[in-house]
């Protein structure tokens, strides 16, 4: 692309001439780099003109000071490629992005300091991203239209009036962009109600809505803060995610978002949210709390445009049809060979419990009082207590303090009781009897950060207040830090334990590599990896079913897959099916 300039003024402008912004969300970091041209040109092929993505923070500055932008977090390899297949970019590079992503896409190492405050002028968070944006930016600004790139708009913070007021601190956040080179023009986002916009626009800001629905009726609010610009909606939610345990996949309506697309067109602009979803790989799904805590599963399909595999739905023809009534659908050949395989039956060949091999994966810290992840400096996965029962007698009544958020209790290795959620603070009621000297495990399992509203600041994981023990408070204590990141450890000779958490290995020969989905029936709640990679959460209790595997994670000959599985409930083999089970 040559250099140019898009303006706002009472519509989108493209080197002095209107332009229609049509675009689709594809998140570069929940889709394997393989995999990107074959969704951007789908996009493409649909009529689209943009492509539009969030920046997750905690991806690229996983700890203080380390910065990573390569393979997934490529986001300059991404940004180049939209380029090259003739699709301009918006890109969403605030700090917070909400997007369903572990804490909204905050880095958990935040929370180390004792009272961070997030989201405000609280200096400490300013000084943070002043240095995440001094790393971040030299990578987008060259790829900004005015210097020959492909990126025409970016946004200050996200949906920021849902969350709080400070505008000096969405002024502060504006010009932390401005002095790092942005060029391009700014929006906010928020949702499509007076109060949200009044406490989230910014003077000189091209205020954008977030919605799904009622197009006519939410850009009517919009209009009114616009100053004569554009309409657009930024997140037009054409689906929705599931969290575990809500009762089957979600679905949107795809008569009523089909003519919620064409009047958006038909007034204004449209970041169609998502094109596609993809995949919450690892430990990065968040979570909601309202009246309890709903952690999101490990597919993020959204019931968007192309399915998280990056398959074809109905929708896509539909909406193909409505932009094709406001620009030329142009012809494009996919160039990416995508094929679904069916591996079959997997046995477990060896299994340990994971007290075997405790040691090998981490060196406990010894402190009277137990400490959450953060201060351990442990951003994700699973943590350990382990203490010794000396002056209890049995153990009738149990009590975490400060706990989030699952914790599978054991006394002498013997599994004693699950808590999950608000049960953690609820005095739960147990008959355990035992010798003196008795060990006694707690562990505790991140399940994915709230990633909306005002508990962000008291996400704090696996414990932090006490643990209290019959009714009194009980000290002394090991963590053994569990993020799982260094499996290549396990030595599964050192034994196992029906009825324990434990680590389950399985191999498999590919001759091909194709696109596979684990079915992991039978099985309780866990982790799986593939190569070393981390696949994921599973669940039994739905709605996902199987993990979905992208061919490039595969290697032709032998793979491995390790379970981790935490409640005791196993089956004796796993199965790699080539379709889905989204329920």
């Amino acid at each position: 692309m040559k250099e140019g300039v898009f303006e706002i003024r009472d519509d989108f402008y493209l080197n002095g001439r209107p332009f229609k912004i049509i675009s689709g969300a594809i998140h570069y970091f929940r889709v394997v780099p393989e995999y990107w041209r074959d969704r951007l040109e789908k996009l493409k092929a649909m009529g689209a003109n943009t492509v539009e993505t969030y920046v997750p923070w905690n991806m690229h500055e996983p700890k203080r000071g380390k910065f990573v932008f390569e393979g997934m977090l490529d986001i300059q390899k991404f940004i180049q490629l939209a380029g090259e297949l003739g699709l301009y970019v918006i890109v969403r590079p605030s700090p917070y992005i909400c997007a369903e992503w572990e804490f909204g896409g905050l880095p958990a190492w935040l929370l180390k300091e004792d009272g961070m405050r997030l989201r405000g002028c609280y200096e400490p968070f300013l000084e943070a991203i002043r240095a995440y944006y001094k790393v971040l930016f030299p990578v987008l600004i060259p790829l900004q239209i005015t210097h020959g790139g492909p990126v025409i708009m970016m946004q200050v913070e996200n949906e920021y009036g849902y969350y709080g007021d400070d505008t000096a601190y969405m002024e502060t956040m504006k010009q932390i962009m401005l002095d790092n080179g942005v060029q391009v023009p700014l929006v906010t986002s928020d949702g499509p109600m007076d109060e949200s916009l009044s406490c989230g626009r910014l003077p000189g800001v091209l205020p954008t809505g977030n919605f799904g629905s009622k197009t006519e009726e939410r850009f009517d609010v919009l209009r009114r803060y616009t100053d004569g610009g554009p309409l657009m909606c930024t997140e037009f939610w054409v689906g929705w995610f599931d969290h575990w345990g809500n009762g089957g996949h979600m679905r949107g309506n795809l008569e009523e978002s089909t003519k919620d697309l064409d009047k958006m067109l038909e007034l204004g602009h449209v970041n169609i949210y998502m094109f596609e979803g993809g995949t919450n790989f690892g430990f990065m799904n968040g979570s909601n709390y309202y009246d309890e805590l709903t952690p999101d599963v490990t597919s993020y399909d959204y019931d968007a445009v192309l399915t998280e595999a990056g398959d074809f739905t109905p929708k896509y023809e539909k909406y193909r049809e409505v932009i094709g009534k406001y620009t030329l659908l142009p012809q494009v050949k996919f160039s990416t060979d995508i094929r679904k395989k069916d591996y079959g039956t997997l046995k477990v060949q060896e299994k340990v419990s994971l007290f075997r091999v405790l040691a090998d994966l981490s060196a406990p810290v010894k402190n009277p009082f137990p400490m959450p992840m953060e201060k351990l400096d442990q951003s994700y996965g699973y943590i350990l207590y382990r203490t010794s029962l000396q002056r209890e007698q049995n153990l009738e009544k149990i009590r975490l303090w400060g706990a989030n958020d699952r914790a599978n209790i054991f006394v002498d290795e013997k599994p004693v009781v699950t808590l999950y959620d608000r049960q953690l603070l609820t005095e739960a009621q147990v008959k355990v009897d035992f010798e003196s000297g008795a060990v006694m495990d707690i562990l505790m399992e991140n399940m994915g950060r709230v990633n909306f509203g005002p508990r962000m600041e008291s996400q704090r994981k696996g414990i932090e207040g006490c643990v209290q023990l019959n009714g009194h408070m009980h000290y002394n204590w090991e963590m053994y830090t569990l993020p799982l990141d260094n499996l290549d450890a396990l030595d599964f000779s050192r034994g196992y334990e029906e009825g324990t958490p434990g680590f389950y290995r399985f191999t498999f020969e590919a001759e091909e590599t194709g696109d596979t989905f684990l079915d992991f029936a039978g099985w309780g709640k866990g982790c799986a990896f593939l190569n070393g990679f981390n696949l994921g959460r599973f669940w039994e209790i739905g709605p996902q079913k199987r993990l979905y595997i992208p061919a490039p994670l595969l290697k032709k000959g032998t793979n491995e897959i390790i379970l981790f599985e935490t409640d005791g409930k196993t089956v004796p083999e796993i199965s790699l099916r080539a379709e889905p089970d989204v329920g």
